[in-house]
């Protein structure tokens, strides 16, 4: 009985929303269907258009990934889109107006789906999440939405936000009340944080890399909440969907084996990182010496060039005389006879 009042009333929340007055109402591009083909694509995955999903998205590989759950509970990759743009740089939104795109972890419920959005089709991020919140970031409207254009905002085109939006309905209407979206400047690999190791975001990267290894290991997303000003992770369950971790701070709290699991990654990952910190290092000393070698070839030249001119000058002018004057036509009028 309770399931059915859940799925009611968020079947009733979501009708709210498709239902709101706009321009655009009674267009009816927020009810188009899955194609046959996606629907197919899900089958053969083991899933369904109306079991859980959760987003991605990659800054630097400009990609979004949507995940679906499939029977056996885990979630498996079911498309990847080319996010056509977005803004900013790579690392977290800070203020309203800083054109920035977020990263981080954020919940879609169906009152932040936009059917009647100016680009197309849109989902609002919930920006600021508590994390934000917590460090005082500010700004509003921070959409993955279609048409292409981004002040702030993950862009796709058209057809592959209808998709994705379509997905997130028939998740919504397949009772799960709502969504995971994790954003990440890039992804999370030993050789990328790696590269990244000076930028003034490495230690907000080495925390939101925690909720991206845990999915690795334990193939679904994690719940997660803030504790002293860092996200902290725990394995979902009905217990401590909305249990506060202020005051413990743990950085996952799951099963035995997904704990061993994402501790064991956490040390592989911190080995390699280290060691890719190292091939970058030699491999700026070998461009450094490279480079000054390429600047002394070059001076050497100059200078071989210049005692090559200076001994075929002195050949040429042995006494170091003046070079004559160049020499200047007189006219003479010759008078007529």
């Amino acid at each position: 009985m309770l399931r059915k009042i859940v799925l009611l009333v968020i079947s009733l929340a979501f009708a709210g929303v498709i239902a709101s007055c706009s321009p655009l109402e009674g267009d009816g591009r927020h009810l188009t269907p899955l194609s046959g083909a996606a629907k197919s694509r899900l089958a053969a995955m083991g899933s369904s258009p109306q079991a859980a999903m959760m987003v991605r998205l990659f800054k630097e590989e400009s990609t979004l990934e949507v995940w679906k759950q499939t029977s056996g509970g885990s979630f498996q990759l079911f498309q990847s889109y080319e996010i056509c743009t977005w803004s900013g740089e790579l690392g977290p939104k800070f203020y309203e107006g800083d054109r920035q795109a977020p990263e981080g972890f954020y919940t879609i419920t169906p009152g932040l789906m936009n059917p009647n959005s100016n680009y197309y089709l849109a989902f609002n991020l919930g920006f600021p999440n508590k994390f934000d919140r917590t460090h005082g970031r500010t700004g509003s409207h921070l959409m993955v939405h279609g048409a292409c254009s981004s002040a702030g905002c993950y862009a796709m085109e058209d057809d592959q936000i209808a998709e994705i939006y379509a997905l997130a309905r028939e998740s919504f209407t397949g009772g799960n009340r709502s969504f995971e979206v994790q954003i990440f400047p890039f992804r999370m690999t030993p050789d990328n944080m790696a590269k990244h190791q000076s930028s003034e975001h490495i230690d907000f990267w080495n925390n939101i890399k925690q909720g991206y290894d845990f999915f690795e290991v334990a193939n679904t997303p994690p719940s997660w909440d803030v504790c002293d000003g860092r996200y902290v992770f725990r394995q979902p369950s009905a217990v401590n969907a909305t249990a506060s971790m202020a005051g413990s701070c743990q950085a996952v709290v799951a099963d035995a084996s997904i704990v061993s699991a994402f501790q064991a990654r956490q040390s592989a990952d911190a080995a390699a990182i280290q060691s890719a910190i190292g091939r970058i290092a030699d491999s700026e000393v070998a461009a450094a010496e490279a480079e000054r070698r390429r600047l002394n070839a070059e001076a050497e030249m100059a200078a071989r060039g210049e005692a090559i001119n200076g001994f075929f000058g002195a050949i040429l002018n042995p006494f170091g005389q003046p070079e004559p004057a160049q020499s200047q036509a007189v006219i003479t009028e010759v008078p007529q006879s």
